[in-house]
Order: C-alpha cells, then structure tokens, then sequence
C-alpha cells in the first residue's frame, strides 16, 4: 500500500475484528484522512459493515464521520478445483464532515 492510491483503503479479512476498527481509526486520526474506504468480499462482507458502524458510533462519534457511499458488486474468482465463482464485494466510504 506504499503507492499513495490506496492509502486510505483497509481491506477487511481473517484478523482479529479490532485491528481493523483501530486501522481506519488510524486514518482519520493520525493520517487526517478524510476519507477511509472499507473492502471486504464474501464471508468478510459482514464484517466490513460492523467495523464501519463500530467506528462511527463508538470510537469517532465525536468527529462526524458518516457513510459516503456504499457499492456492491461481484467478482469471478477461480476455486481451488479449478471452477469460476462469483464472489460478492461490498466498498463503504467514509467521510469526515
């Protein structure tokens, strides 16, 4: 993520639940960004939303952060037989006001 454009993109997977919500924390607080993308495909897509809702109306409830936009879509991904699957993806912006 050294390459600038996906600085402010925390990609949701199997680490523990709050190293996430601290990551995108991290953004708007010490990295002043302004905004903070949350991806996550699959199995993960649940977890992507409560991330996002723990930080606005837990940690940064006080700082005004909201859902910008939120886009659903899916994406053709090789098993491990071999077989093409869709896999749905979910993006959540957030935005500090």
């Amino acid at each position: 993520m050294a390459n600038g454009k996906d600085d402010n993109v925390v990609f949701i997977g199997t680490k523990p639940f709050m190293n996430y919500v601290t990551s995108v924390v991290m953004q708007f607080t010490t990295r002043e960004m302004k905004e903070v993308v949350i991806k996550a495909r699959g199995k993960f897509i649940n977890r992507a939303v409560d991330v996002s809702e723990v930080v606005m109306k837990k940690f940064l409830k006080d700082k005004s952060i909201s859902v910008k936009e939120i886009k659903t879509d899916s994406e053709e991904l090789e098993n491990r037989e071999g077989r093409k699957t869709n896999v749905s993806t979910i993006e959540i912006t957030l935005i500090k006001k």
